[in-house]
């Protein structure tokens, strides 16, 4: 029962999410009437902020709080809405975007935690299926929002109103969860040891996945293959679709095999889409079609590694340093989403070669650091 609720929370918060978050771009250029410059750089900021409040949730799920962390990422960007929608120039458009990105950092450790104290033993499965509901939330909500943008400023502020809404709404009902929690940790110990400490490293370069869709394939579509703006909305579309269609199929049917395995064998199907990449981007006209066929197995890679990062991470960390370890394998990815923007367009100006290169190199070295160092759980 408590994790049906905790499903519907979860729901709720995506659909939410969905009607804002992939316009938050436009609501500063079209509300606030911000530059675009001055709009990217006050949410990469927020971004960036937002992952100083990423340990300090770490030490407070560690002193056995469960539900509350996750409330409070919600009840944060529920108040960063209400600053966006007072906000009339850069000062409280920037703080209204510290409060939502700090919320959005802090939430996968929060989440992660919670999720593995409402199941009995392992969590993988739970944690992919709330993986593949938000997913289908963060579409759903998108979708309408889609379609409710061309209103204008006056649509844009009533999806930020309704953003707010689900949020209060969802942490309304993570605060209705028996609290399940553990005892304090009375004389703090380290979590990091040789094992984990190469697993955050090489999470850095397997993270750098989510950029190639949202920053790499679009620039590579529009820019170097002088492709409409529909291909990258169709690869997008097409990946959401897949995730939410097969990646709690796929955590349960590798169940029986080592996290680690699995970690590894992600980066090795990533690299290897990056290559397919790379060589539908030199296929001339039929470039566009290539790329959207090489998606298919690149968001198998992100499935792969979405289902057993944390799933490895929640397994191998002791019980009462759970959320010291959830906190940095989320510094690690929050540090890699941000940086991923500047980094992937620094390195497609250098060429496809550079870009795709480099990050087959990457994920692959990690890949093999993960075989090799990774707790074996």
């Amino acid at each position: 029962m408590s994790l049906r609720r905790y499903s519907a929370a979860l729901l709720v918060d995506a659909l939410g999410a969905g009607l804002l978050r992939p316009f938050l771009l436009l609501y500063g250029l079209t509300v606030v009437h911000l530059s675009t410059a001055g709009t990217g750089l006050a949410l990469s900021a927020g971004l960036l902020l937002g992952l100083i409040a990423v340990p300090l949730t770490g030490r407070w799920i560690d002193s056995g709080a469960r539900g509350w962390p996750v409330a409070a990422t919600m009840l944060i960007r529920a108040a960063g809405i209400g600053l966006l929608l007072q906000a009339s120039g850069p000062v409280v458009f920037g703080l209204a975007a510290l409060l939502l990105g700090a919320g959005g950092q802090v939430f996968p450790a929060a989440h992660a935690a919670l999720v593995s104290s409402l199941v009995d033993g392992p969590a993988d499965r739970a944690l992919a299926g709330a993986r593949a509901l938000r997913n289908a939330g963060l579409g759903a909500g998108a979708l309408i929002a889609a379609v409710a943008v061309t209103g204008g400023p006056d649509a844009l502020r009533l999806l930020a109103a309704i953003n707010a809404a689900g949020y209060l709404v969802a942490a309304g009902l993570v605060l209705s969860l028996p609290q399940r929690g553990i005892p304090r940790l009375v004389r703090p110990e380290p979590v990091e040891g040789p094992a984990l400490g190469p697993l955050l490293i090489a999470n850095l370069a397997y993270a750098l996945c989510f950029g190639v869709l949202e920053v790499a394939l679009p620039a590579l579509l529009v820019t170097r293959m002088h492709a409409a703006p529909a291909w990258s909305a169709a690869v997008f579309a097409g990946n959401t679709v897949l995730v939410v269609a097969i990646q709690t199929l796929v955590v349960v049917r590798l169940a029986g095999h080592p996290r680690r395995r699995v970690l590894a064998a992600s980066g090795v199907v990533l690299a290897c889409s990056y290559l397919g990449f790379w060589a539908a981007g030199e296929s001339g006209a039929l470039g566009p079609v290539l790329v959207a066929a090489v998606a298919v197995p690149y968001t198998i890679g992100e499935i792969l590694y979405a289902g057993s990062g944390t799933a490895l991470v929640a397994a191998a960390a002791p019980a009462h340093l759970l959320g010291r370890a959830l906190s940095r394998w989320q510094l690690s990815t929050g540090l890699a989403s941000a940086a991923a923007p500047a980094v992937l367009t620094s390195l497609l100006a250098a060429g496809p070669a550079a870009l795709w290169g480099v990050l087959t190199a990457g994920t692959l070295g990690a890949a093999v650091a993960v075989r090799r160092w990774a707790p074996a759980v």
